[in-house]
């Protein structure tokens, strides 16, 4: 092969082998966090905020702005 090509594929090579350990590194790291925030946060306070219900009024306001809105963009 000629030597400028034998280069492109050097460099090919060693790009992809770094984006290849970065994002595995990454991974990894991110595994290790969330593990670190589920052992942090106690079990009953992600209990108790899923227990929280929302109130039936902003449920129905906040269902009629989405209607309205769809309603206003079709008749675009």
């Amino acid at each position: 092969m000629e030597p400028l090509i034998m280069q492109g594929v050097q460099l090919m090579a060693v790009g992809m082998g770094t984006v290849f350990s970065f994002l595995t590194i990454l991974i990894f790291a991110t595994m290790l966090m969330s593990r670190c925030v589920a052992w942090l946060v106690p079990q009953s306070a992600a209990d108790e905020e899923r227990r929280q219900s929302l109130d039936p009024g902003h449920v129905a306001a906040i269902t009629a702005a989405i209607s309205r809105f769809e309603n206003d963009n079709l008749n675009k």
